[in-house]
């Protein structure tokens, strides 16, 4: 029997997601005992998920599920497969959850899971194992009215369809809106596959229109080629955008001039390899590209930086010497607090994570909605609106800060901290009970 380790952090990522909330403080209309209850997460579950491997063995995986409020409505948020997950991380993701929900304006609040595990080292049997098995562990604290999880970091459609079937067991129904991001044929909904690309992508367009960009000459890095990072590339490179980097977990490549993306997105995908080619057909072929590391990425003279891979790659350290101007966070808490102060003192204007990628869990609200009402909708219709929700949220967060002269992450704090005070003090808090009756 193996018993898999828990990797812990340096630094507590949880209490560096917290100290937003203070700069954020006095640009919002929210009683401080609001504030205070955002410091403490609701409900953490930490539990042993037993699975029986191909060759007979039993090993034991350290799990978690964090719901860190639900003023606004149920918890929402992912479930990542990743060897570094810890509970500090799952903490600081179910906090930015329950702030990027109060941001576009739907009515949940945050949650977020995650499984210490690394899932490509697991055949396909095993991975649905400890799929099902994670579930049947957690399956008491989550629901449709209570928390709903999502796909997240080495999680997809296929396996969010194995959670919610083996939910639906333990229920004696079939129960699709427990789960997000569930194949089509099981109640998914269309337009959740590139959601939270599209949601970055519709960002950048609102800042083309602010900024004046012509798309054929900005220049475009994009750290992280996964679902997100894919989706954001593509849509960027069909409107004439020059992406002239990107990369994943073992490095990056980088060509001037620009690369055909769907090329890129297609032999990635095919043979788990990111190389720089051109496809005619079923024809790829090696075009000339410089090789780079990921943190020489972040430092590339391009006019709008996307780190889309995991927390953190922004850090006091390194924050000088990222030469773009526009950063847009398509990952979760991707520049740490003290990287944040660097880039603000630089003048760099900041898209945070909590409106950038907010678009993930903007389409997972239109599926939980579909899912209640068994009516599916059109994929322009998703499309639509989501367009208008991104949209409405970055004008919001934009004029905020335009307003009180702060940078737009505070202003997506407080915007997100107004609205869950409403809701906080709809029940009450400290200056109404002292009122008197």
């Amino acid at each position: 029997m193996t018993i898999e380790a828990k990797t812990e952090p340096d630094g507590n990522i949880f209490d560096d997601a917290i100290k937003r909330l203070d700069r954020a403080f006095e640009f919002a209309a929210i009683d401080a005992e609001a504030v205070e209850r955002l410091k403490h997460p609701r409900v953490i579950v930490q539990v042993a998920v037993p699975v029986r491997m191909d060759d007979g063995s039993l090993r034991i995986f350290e799990a978690y599920r964090v719901r860190h409020n639900d003023s606004r409505g149920p918890g929402k948020g992912g479930v990542r497969f990743h060897p570094d997950v810890n509970l500090h991380e799952v903490k600081a993701l179910a906090f930015w959850m329950t702030c990027k929900c109060a941001v576009v304006g739907i009515p949940y609040g945050g949650a977020k899971g995650g499984v210490t595990v690394n899932p490509k080292d697991l055949s396909r049997l095993e991975l649905e194992r400890l799929s099902r098995g994670f579930i049947r562990q957690i399956g008491e604290f989550i629901g449709p009215e209570t928390d709903i999880p999502a796909p997240d970091v080495y999680t997809n459609a296929m396996i969010m369809g194995w959670m919610m079937d083996e939910y639906s067991k333990m229920q004696g129904q079939r129960t699709p809106a427990v789960i997000t991001g569930k194949p089509i044929p099981l109640g998914g909904s269309l337009g959740r596959e590139d959601a939270t690309g599209r949601g970055a992508y519709y960002c950048i367009k609102e800042l083309e229109a602010r900024k004046g960009w012509d798309p054929g000459r900005t220049r475009v890095a994009v750290q992280g080629f996964g679902n997100a990072g894919q989706h954001v590339a593509r849509l960027l490179h069909e409107d004439g955008y020059r992406v002239v980097a990107v990369s994943d977990s073992k490095g990056g490549i980088f060509k001037q001039d620009g690369f055909d993306i769907p090329s890129l997105i297609r032999f990635k995908n095919e043979s788990r390899q990111l190389k720089a080619v051109y496809c005619d057909g079923s024809v790829c072929e090696v075009v000339d590209a410089s090789t780079i590391s990921n943190e020489e990425l972040l430092s590339l003279d391009v006019d709008v930086l996307v780190p889309a891979a995991l927390e953190n790659v922004i850090t006091g350290e390194n924050a000088g010497r990222v030469k773009a101007p526009v950063i847009v966070e398509v990952a979760n808490g991707p520049t740490t607090s003290d990287g944040d102060a660097v880039l603000k003192d630089a003048g760099k204007i900041v898209v945070p994570d909590i409106l950038a990628n907010a678009g993930g869990v903007t389409v997972s609200y239109f599926e939980w909605v579909q899912n209640k009402q068994g009516y599916y909708w059109t994929e322009p219709q998703v499309q639509e609106r989501l367009q208008e929700i991104m949209s409405r949220a970055f004008d919001a967060i934009s004029q905020l800060a335009d307003r009180h002269g702060i940078d737009m992450r505070t202003a997506a704090y407080a915007h997100a901290l107004t609205r869950i005070g409403e809701a906080i003090e709809a029940v009450g808090t400290q200056s109404y009970f002292q009122g008197g009756p």
